[in-house]
């Protein structure tokens, strides 16, 4: 490696921190937050002549993250209104080119796993929380009652992640499901049957979706 790519290297490494707190957004503000965060982070480093012109503008170090996006919004609301934001990040970007990384990319990644996940979650909610009060309000509920339950939840996700669309529409030829939307209506506990292969891929496809969401399944449904 290069000097440039070590350089590059540790100062990714050393923010990977600030990356990893797109998991708790829950709006694309607030993953914008923590993009920006990011790339003032890097720059920090990276980027020093850029840096020192805004540093006296930002209210709170870069350094000292916070364990929740809300905390860094008065930060980046500064960096963002000093006259060197953007030469800033033109010149991280630069620096990346340089060294063959496409930080847009990167984060573009996080943002859209981030997204579709939590668009996934809004709209199976109302499912959720019919199946859970049902579960809460049933005396004789088993173990086996809450995986069925949870079947459902997981397919009501799947309709709302496009790769996901021609698995969703399998599993629902496979319980005679009539409306896709409502998977309640006339079911038949018996055809929801997880080892079925029909299952397994979709099982599958929303385990990797919550993953790409920096969750998962089961944190989602304790929630």
């Amino acid at each position: 490696m290069t000097p440039q790519e070590i350089s590059f290297t540790n100062a990714f490494n050393a923010n990977r921190p600030t990356l990893a707190l797109f998991a708790k957004c829950t709006t694309k503000d607030e993953l914008h937050i923590v993009r920006d965060t990011f790339f003032l982070g890097m720059a920090s480093q990276l980027c020093p002549k850029e840096y020192e012109s805004l540093r006296t503008s930002i209210i709170t170090d870069p350094s000292k993250l916070t364990k929740h996006p809300k905390g860094l919004e008065s930060m980046i609301t500064a960096a963002r209104a000093s006259l060197g934001w953007k030469d800033l990040v033109d010149a991280l970007h630069a620096t990346a080119d340089a060294v063959g990384s496409d930080l847009d990319d990167i984060w573009m990644t996080l943002e859209a796993g981030r997204l579709e996940w939590l668009g996934a979650l809004n709209s199976a909610h109302p499912l959720k929380v019919i199946l859970k009060d049902a579960l809460k309000n049933d005396n004789e509920r088993t173990k086996k009652d809450e995986v069925d339950a949870k079947m459902v939840w997981m397919y009501a996700l799947s309709l709302s992640v496009p790769k996901l669309s021609e698995v969703s529409e399998t599993w629902r030829k496979a319980v005679n499901m009539d409306d896709k939307m409502n998977p309640l209506k006339n079911y038949n506990v018996d055809l929801w049957d997880c080892r079925k292969d029909e299952w397994k891929l979709l099982d599958l496809g929303v385990q990797e979706a919550a993953e790409r969401g920096g969750s998962s399944v089961n944190d989602a449904w304790e929630a």
